[in-house]
This record gives structure tokens, sequence and C-alpha cells, in this order.
């Protein structure tokens, strides 16, 4: 019989809408590791990307468009200057930047492409505006405008009229002065730094620094021509004050301050401190990388760029997600330290910034901590989600205000999450937000079940906590120099050879202490029970799938299949939702144990207890064992144990429903009895499991074939052949135990 499905009408499919173009006019950063990576001219300028610039240095324009969009769908881009200053000529010129040299920002490049390219060189102070008209086949024309402030610099003297604390300006100058930055330039010259440091540190150690004929504006080499001053032959702890006290207007602009990172003041001095006309940025890291992107000695930024946090997606950002931006954008995140808040909160500024340098460092110089020498927004103690005060945490507290649970306690979810009341600030989710890192290394914020769970060491040796581990320093020679460790935070690194891409474990920090172990996938103990010690990655693996079967699926049914993901839903019952939530706990840390091995072990072993009634994963429920025997520890309560002296292990009594205590029947040579049923547990080496059987009547002359299939969708399979008839009746069994459902036919020839 040939079973016909009606058909289906189909909707015809929706087409799909055209990406937006998402034209901008962008002032691209060019730092040394630009020269370097993509083999630009050794006389190639540096630029901050800044839209305060000095007179006579180069502006690199370009045109980016949505990723998603042909090139070829652009059609031509005419440039042209709209504005300058009455006595400029200054023209825009094709740029150096070649094709091979992508979009500035790492997040921008999972966006963005390059269109157009072009060079403007501020020949005058004052303001240009350049604009671009994008002619398209598909989106027609569109104009995208940038408007510049060309300067020439004024030195710290001139920055401290007002920014020192005046009715016009907060102080950002008394912080500034103790920072590393003010002394850039006089350390050097005094030999602190080794004799490296010289006449070709200068373009990064002091304001303006640009040997170019057409640089002329007051910056250093400019002060320095005109005094006749040149770099010291000797170094001496007394240069420095020597150029403080005979050549005071060149000390006006040594060292990093202001202008090197807000633009040429003038215009903004002169204009009594008009804000269009400095620039002021926590977004573009160019403004920090045109010194610390310098590979091989001020390589900052040139490890940033391989770290997560360069390319920081931009979904969690925009209007509707005020509570978010708080740790997912540059912004948002000041805003919420400057605020004082453990959260973000409506009003402050969502638009997309990826996590760059001065989401984490001040660089005026931090004025809530001492003893800071790193800049850090905010170190010391650190008041977790659930009431906890870390206070081991050193410089790694800055990680912590992002890297934890950031859904308040585990017990208020509980309480709350099924009925639908509020978890968080903004709104009602179940199990802690991605990475919760600080809660796992700490050992807090989970359900522990009124169990003792043990902690690793790491929360107590290791050195400002995240920091001690991710910001391992690596030799100039390591091959995973700029790919792991230092500001990358990565602890591995990809390797790619004859075309197969190998993971590598940064491991020399973990062997301080762990010895010469190979990855980080080391074997410690058996933490899941089953006979056999893996790596401690693996076996949370294993725990993490097993607990994973005890849990619903989608549809809300515990259907026994390992899960990657859950889809938590009101109507769990406790035990479902604590056992949810400390496997998203130890899903979402990400370290598979690293972190804290014993609490993450703890965590899932205790759930999975808790779910079965078997909290020491022997196989026998715990109550069945203290009801015997007092206890789960007790060597009686063990599975392989026979306590009544009848060679019957305690895993067959429990399964048999007979009193472990009470002698049975004698087993003889392996030979098991049971009542139906499927039985097993703990370190056992027998199974007995039910099977299928297909009784059918024959004749004779006639042989018969016993098919199968999972899914009567599927294809029949044969599982036994040529059985020949006898006229009696026949029997064939078939084990059961690996499929959820099965159906049989008996097919005959003839």
């Amino acid at each position: 019989m040939t079973l016909v499905l009606p058909a289906l009408a189909l909707a015809p499919l929706a087409q799909a809408a055209a990406p937006a173009l998402n034209p901008k006019l962008v002032l691209r950063p060019v730092t040394l590791g630009d020269v370097v990576n993509y083999g630009l001219p050794a006389s190639t300028e540096y630029a901050s990307g800044l839209n305060t610039v000095a007179v006579g240095t180069p502006v690199y324009f370009d045109i980016e468009v949505n990723l998603a969009i042909a090139p070829t769908n652009v059609l031509s881009v005419n440039w042209t200057i709209t504005s300058q200053p009455g006595s400029s000529v200054a023209s825009l010129t094709n740029s150096p930047l070649g094709t091979n040299v992508p979009v500035y920002e790492p997040s921008d490049r999972l966006v963005s492409q390059v269109v157009s390219r072009k060079l403007l060189r501020p020949d005058a102070r004052g303001q240009f505006t350049v604009n671009a008209q994008i002619t398209t086949a598909s989106y027609g024309v569109t104009n995208v405008s940038q408007t510049i402030t060309a300067g020439v610099f004024m030195g710290v003297n001139t920055c401290t009229l007002c920014h020192s604390g005046s009715i016009a300006a907060s102080n950002t100058i008394t912080p500034w002065q103790n920072s590393p930055h003010a002394a850039g330039f006089s350390k050097g010259v005094n030999g602190d730094y080794g004799t490296h440091f010289g006449v070709s540190c200068l373009q990064c150690h002091t304001v303006g620094y640009n040997t170019n004929s057409l640089a002329t504006n007051g910056g250093f080499d400019d002060v320095a021509t005109q005094l006749g001053w040149t770099f010291p032959t000797n170094y001496s702890s007394t240069n420095w004050a020597f150029i403080q006290s005979h050549y005071p207007t060149l000390a006006n602009v040594a060292n990093v301050q202001c202008e090197n990172c807000h633009g040429a003041g003038s215009e903004h001095a002169y204009s009594l401190g008009n804000t269009n006309y400095i620039s002021v940025t926590v977004t573009s890291t160019g403004d920090c990388n045109q010194c610390h992107d310098a590979p091989t000695h001020h390589n900052y930024g040139t490890e940033w760029y391989a770290s997560g946090h360069a390319v920081t997606t931009t979904i969690p950002t925009g209007a509707s997600r005020p509570y978010c931006v708080g740790c997912h954008t540059s912004t948002g995140f000041i805003s919420r330290i400057n605020s004082g808040l453990s959260t973000s909160m409506p009003g402050v500024d969502t638009s997309f910034s990826a996590i760059g340098c001065q989401t984490c460092h001040e660089p005026h110089g931090a004025t809530t901590t001492t003893n800071n020498p790193n800049l850090l927004r905010v170190i010391g103690n650190v008041t977790m989600p659930d009431g906890s005060v870390v206070t081991n945490a050193g410089t790694g507290g800055l990680c912590l205000q992002c890297h934890q649970n950031r859904n308040g306690s585990a017990t208020n979810q509980l309480a709350n999450y099924p009925s639908g009341l509020s978890t968080w600030p903004g709104g009602s989710s179940f199990g802690p937000h991605d990475g919760p890192q600080g809660d796992m290394i700490e050992g807090i914020n989970a359900f522990s079940y009124g169990l003792n769970i043990p902690s690793s060491a790491h929360r107590n040796t290791v050195s400002n906590l995240c920091v001690g581990c991710h910001m391992q320093a690596l030799s100039a020679t390591d091959p995973g120099l700029y790919a792991a460790g230092g500001h990358t935070f990565n602890m591995s690194y990809n390797v790619v050879t004859n075309g197969t891409t190998n993971t590598v474990d940064k491991i020399d920090v973990c062997r301080q202490c762990h010895g010469q172990i190979a990855s980080f996938n080391f074997p410690v103990q058996d933490y899941n029970g089953d006979g056999v010690i893996e790596g401690v990655q693996s076996e949370v693996q294993h725990l993490l799938d097993k607990l994973s079967t005890l849990l619903p699926n989608s549809n809300n049914v515990v259907d026994g299949t390992v899960k990657t993901t859950l889809s938590i839903k009101t109507n769990w019952t406790a035990a479902q939702l604590k056992a949810g939530y400390n496997w998203q706990f130890v899903a979402n840390d990400g370290s598979l144990g690293i972190h804290n091995a014993p609490y993450a072990t703890g965590l899932l072993k205790a759930s999975i207890g808790d779910l079965t009634g078997d909290y020491n994963g022997d196989g026998i429920p715990d109550a069945w064992q203290v009801q015997y025997f007092g206890s789960i520890t007790s060597a009686n309560a063990a599975p392989n144990a026979a306590p009544a002296g009848d060679g019957i292990p305690n895993w067959l009594k429990y399964a048999l429903g007979l009193n472990p205590m009470v002698k049975g029947m004698n087993v003889p040579g392996g030979v098991v009895y049971a009542n139906g049923g499927s039985i097993g547990g703990g370190t056992n080496t027998v199974h007995i499991y039910t099977a299928a059987e297909i009784a059918f009547d024959t004749v004779t002359n006639t042989t018969y074939q016993i098919q199968e299939v999972t899914s009567l969708s599927g294809g029949w399979q044969t599982i036994a052949t040529n059985i020949p008839g006898t006229g009696n009746a026949v029997s064939y069994l078939t084990p059961t135990r690996n499929n959820v459902q099965q159906f049989f036919r008996v097919v005959h020839n003839p």
C-alpha cells in the first residue's frame, strides 16, 4: 500500500530586504603598526584620526560603506573641499594607503569596507569641510562630509590656564602631572629609560614632533630649531631640569600632554574654549595607537587588535538597551564607572563603540585611586551581584566590573523568575549573563544545595586575579606574540600549518604552579566518576552533558538527550531551575573548569545529585544507601560491596529491589536472574535490558525477512533475513535499548 499525502500549498518566498548602504566619511588613523603590517613607506606620517589636527600634517579620509554591498555598486565618488580658510590653497590628493590597508577599527572591519580614499594636508589655521558625493547603482546619490579644525600647538602652559580647576573647566592638569604621560620625555632624557631613548622617540614623547618641512606648527621640533637645542649626548639626572631652566618654551611642549591626545589647541584657546575647535573622544583607539601600536617596544595597541574587546558585537547596544551598554560599549562603561553605579541606566550614550584603550584607562591620570601607575579607571574591592565583596582582585578588579553574573543573585532569580517578576533592572530572565568568570573564580553566587563545595587556590594565589594569567608577558621571539597574552587577553592562539588550523594553549604562566603540563586540558582526577581520569576540561564537559540530559528540552520535555543550550521556562520545577542555573553558570564561564575546577565540578555533581537523588554519583540513590547503611560514605554502601556475604553487590540488590543486608540466592558463573526491566548502575559490568520479540506464523517453502525502522518517515532496514518457514510460529528477539522507538514488519518470498 502506498500512502499519498496531500500536497502543501507553499506561499512564495519573500524577497530579502536589500542591505542598507550605511555610508561614512571616516578620518583614518595611521600607526607604525600600519606601516609595518601593510608595507607602507617608512616616511609615512602617522595620524590620530582626530578632527583637530596640526597645520601641515596629513589627514587620511576613507569612505566606508556596508560590507554586504558589492563594491561594483559604488559607481563613483566625487570629492570636494566645500569650505576652507581664506588663506588656504590646500587641495585633496590621492591617499598613500593602498587597497591592502583595511578599515581601521577591528569591530568596523566586520561590517564596513573602504570604497574610496583621499588625503588633505591643511595649510592654514581654521576649519576645513570635506564632502564626498557617492553615486551608486542601487542607492542613488548620497553625500557625506567631515569638518576638521587645523591649528598650531600651544603647550601645557596655555591649557593650564583653564584646565587646572578654574571656573571654566574641571581640573585635569593635576592628575595628569602625576601620570606616566607627564614624564614621558623628562625621564627619557634623564636616562631613566636606558640608552635606547633618543631622537627617534620624540615623535611620541613630545608634542607635535614632525620633521616634515610642511609641518611648521609650533611642535617640539619647531621650537627646538628656533632655540638651537639638540638632543644631549650624555644622559644625566639633571638634563630635564636644565631644559626647564634654560629652554622653558621647549619644556612647554615636552612630554605627552593635552595636545598629543586632543589635537593642536590654538583655535580652541583663541575662541575662549569653544568645544567645536578641539577633539574629545573615547571611541577612537587611533588616538592612543598613534603611539601604542608601535611594535615591538610600544605594543599595547598591537596586542589589543587581536582581543575580543576589539571586536565587541554591536547587538547589545542601541536606545532600547540602556542597561547593556555599561559593559558592551566604551561610552556606556565610562559613564557607569564615573557615576559609581553597578549597572547602566537610562540616559547614557547607547551608541556603539568597541571596548578600547580609554574604556579601561583614564588618560589624564586616575583621580579616585592611588598607587595606580596603569591609569586604570577603577581597581580594588568589587561588590558582586550577590552582595559578596571581593577584596583580592587587585588590578583585576577592573575586569570584574563586567566579567561577573550581572543578573543579580541566584536566590533572587529563583524567587522572582517563576512569577515573571523582574530579575534584573531591564527585565526578567533566568541564569547568569554571559561571562560570569569573576563569580566562578571566587566560587560564589550559584546553587550549592547546602553543601560545602570547595574552590581552587587560583583566587588566592594568582596576583591581580584575571590579569595574572590573561596578561602574561610574551618574549619578542615567542610565536604567540601579539596573538596571546598582554592586551590580547587571550590564553590561546591559532597556528595554520599546511592548511590545517591548530589551537595552541599559552600555558607558560600555568606551568609556574602546575609543572610541565602540555595544555589546559590536563588530567587531575575522575570528576565525573566514570572510572577514567581525563583532562579537566573533558571531565567538566562530560558533567555538563550528563546534567543536560536531566533537563527539559525546548518543548519542556525531559528527553534524555545532550543539550548545548537551555530554554529555561517559568514552569520548570525549583530543582530544574537550580540545575539549569548551575549548567549555564559553568557553560557561560567558558573555561570548562580552568578558572575553578573544584567549584565547577562540585556544582554540576550537586545538581545531578539533586535531580537524581544520587549526590555522590555512584549509581545508587543516596536515600537507599542511608536507609540500609546510615551513610553514603560507609564502606558497606559502595556499589560493589556485598555486605550480606552472598556475593551479590549492592548495585544488583538495589536494581532487583532486594534488601542488601539479607542473603539472597547464589549467583553461579556470573548468571543473573531478573524479573524484567532494565538494571544496572555504579561500577557494574553487567546490564540486563528488555528486547522486542517479533512472533509470526510461517508456512513451508517460504522465506521471511524482518525489517525495522525508528520513524515511519524513514527507510526500512532488514535486521533478519532468509528465515525458513516451518509451518509453525517463529519468534525473533532484537535489542531495543539504543532507540527511543522502533517499528517492525515481516515480509515474505514468495
